[in-house]
């Protein structure tokens, strides 16, 4: 039997093999191919070991990284003179605020109701202007540093009445036929044309005046007629003397029924304002609205600022202090010095009537039920310049110079002061090289964050020597290291 062999057999070279090829070079080959694939895979798996370390989880990243390294932060010794201040809230206010109140009497049964309101809040007040008509009746301003505290009609006497007389003689109405401080026929008048002038028919002093008059003019007339008839008897003399007495009393009623028919001013419609013009600070209520009890706000004279002193402040301020003041919403700053420091009156009023006055200092601290307000006091600052209007009623900041070192001193920060295990007082100062040197100080004023020093010994610390304050991490990006 015969076996089947392959054709490359028949050809005399190995299997597989063409006979043309040499048998040991196709051998090699595929021993290169076999080494090509060994290396590459140790290669990849080098690869992946060699990434494998250089990625880190953020766990692994801040175990193996450890606590950030420490710096520090310096500040610069200063030679300068040391001042020792005070910050306190404030307010701009005139010298006088005065409260109109609805205090005028509506008819029976009626509500006091607002019928005419011709100002708005910031408007300038003249003297003689009504500022508000409350159930149809006039409340105007005329100068005088009296409040109207009780209505003026004919038989009073005192300073208000003077007042008075002198205003409406001002404003071009005058009483020369009654003595100065009297309210008689001539100051009746004068208010009479005055109320005329802008508009209104003054008020009676009575009610039922007119009928009061003509009762009186009724007995004149008779009294008249007596008299004529007496004498035309040619009687004796005590009977026209009789005659002549009953109608002297008789035009003595009359006049005094007049006057109670006249003019007579109630409080009601009166603000007494020290100076003009004035501003109106706020109104608070509009045409058609019930009368509440503060209709408007009125200021008047010069410009200044109130604070206020709680009980441990007011041992440190006194008047002549410098004070700096800072209108936070307008950014305005400008220079003024304290002038006094009064007790505060918040329950307070000044009078009666329509003007309520709220005294020199301003509203001050609001009293509580308990009174506790009283223990606060009102310092008032005269500015070094005029205070433009439109900062009226503005919250302020006051920082008032306390005290303030004889001439220049060495000045650190507080926070560069501390106390060494002895119990001495030192700071640390950064030397060009790195090293810290501790130098005992004797502290004195503090202020501003910053408090004087003295070295121990003097030449240990300068001007412009740096001081640790405090310390930063190494790893916030941003942040200076001095101060």
């Amino acid at each position: 039997m015969r076996t089947r062999r392959s054709k490359h057999a028949d050809r005399g070279g190995p299997a597989g093999i063409p006979e043309d090829v040499p048998a040991d070079s196709a051998l090699t080959r595929r021993r290169r191919l076999l080494a090509g694939v060994v290396m590459g895979a140790l290669a990849l798996a080098g690869a992946g070991f060699a990434v494998s370390t250089m990625i880190k989880s953020p766990a692994q990243a801040a175990a193996e990284a450890g606590a950030p390294e420490r710096d520090v932060l310096t500040a610069a010794v200063e030679h300068r003179v040391l001042r020792s201040s005070l910050v306190v809230r404030g307010q701009v206010a005139a010298e006088r605020t005065v409260t109109v109140s609805a205090a005028v009497s509506a008819a029976e049964g009626a509500e006091p109701l607002v019928t005419k309101a011709p100002l708005r809040a910031g408007d300038a007040v003249r003297a003689g202007r009504v500022l508000v008509e409350i159930s149809g009746r006039p409340v105007f301003a005329l100068p005088g540093a009296l409040p109207a505290y009780r209505d003026l009609k004919p038989g009073a006497r005192g300073d208000d009445v003077t007042q008075l007389q002198k205003a409406l003689s001002q404003r071009g109405f005058g009483s020369s036929t009654d003595t100065a401080g009297e309210f008689g026929a001539g100051t009746q008048a004068a208010l009479a044309a005055y109320y005329r002038s802008i508009g209104y028919d003054p008020r009676p002093v009575s009610e039922d005046g007119d009928a009061q008059v003509e009762t009186a003019a009724t007995a004149v007339t008779d009294a008249t007629r007596a008299l004529q008839d007496v004498r035309a008897d040619k009687p004796e003399a005590t009977e026209v003397a009789r005659a002549e007495e009953d109608l002297a009393r008789a035009e003595k009623a009359l006049a005094n029924a007049r006057l109670q028919a006249g003019a007579m001013l109630p409080a009601a419609e009166i603000v007494f304002l020290g100076r003009f013009p004035a501003r109106v600070e706020s109104v608070a209520a509009r045409v058609g609205d019930r009368a509440p009890g503060k209709v408007m706000t009125i200021s008047s004279g010069t410009l200044g600022v109130r604070g206020v002193l709680s009980p441990s402040q007011q041992k440190m301020v006194r008047a002549g202090q410098k004070v700096r003041i800072l209108a936070e919403a307008t950014g305005d700053e400008f220079d003024g010095t304290a002038t006094s420091v009064t007790e505060s009156d918040a329950g307070s009023s000044a009078g009666g009537g329509a003007g309520t006055g709220e005294g020199e200092g301003g509203d001050g601290a609001e009293a509580g039920s308990d009174g506790a307000a009283s223990a606060f006091s009102t310092l008032n600052v005269t500015a070094d310049k005029k205070i433009d209007a439109t900062l009226v009623g503005q919250e302020v900041r006051l920082t008032i110079e306390i005290k303030s070192s004889q001439g220049k001193v060495l000045v650190v920060p507080f926070s560069a002061v501390s106390a060494a295990a002895d119990g001495s007082t030192v700071v640390t100062v950064l030397t060009e090289n790195g090293e810290h040197r501790r130098v005992r100080v004797r502290p004195g004023l503090e202020g501003d964050g910053s408090v004087q020093v003295t070295p121990v010994p003097q030449e240990a610390l300068a001007e412009g020597d740096r001081v640790i304050v405090g310390t930063r991490s190494a790893e916030r990006p941003g942040q200076d290291d001095t101060l």
